[in-house]
């Protein structure tokens, strides 16, 4: 089991930037690919990010690539997703999830946070 705890949400004017951490507890954390989706009201959840178990490759959606990087701090059990240059239509709920493949698909993904809000206003 993977436990995984969201934080950093918040309320932000458009063009500003935020903060995402994900902090992952249980079985090591090193061995999977993490991944940032989100979800707007009456939306399906849809894919935001990935960065492989082993630092070498990230992905992003083509509505973020550019203003959002994903990272990880293998040593603190973290996922980051720093987002600049927000837009009202980045407003979500955020989740972080794992996996043990470097997909942007996410049933396969099988662990998954309780997600965090993010809401930009214009």
């Amino acid at each position: 089991q993977v436990q995984l705890v969201e934080s950093g949400g918040g309320l932000v004017q458009a063009g500003g930037s935020l903060r995402l951490s994900c902090a992952a507890s249980g079985r090591p954390f090193s061995s999977y690919a993490m991944g940032w989706f989100r979800q707007a009201p009456g939306k399906e959840r849809e894919f935001v990010a990935t960065i492989s178990w082993n630092y070498i490759n990230t992905y992003y959606a083509s509505s973020v690539k550019g203003r959002f990087t994903i990272s990880r701090d293998d040593a603190k059990n973290t996922v980051y997703l720093q987002m600049n240059s927000l837009k009202p239509e980045d407003t979500a709920v955020y989740y972080c999830a794992a996996s043990p493949q470097f997909t942007d698909v996410p049933r396969l993904y099988g662990y998954w946070g309780q997600g965090t809000q993010v809401t930009v206003s214009s």
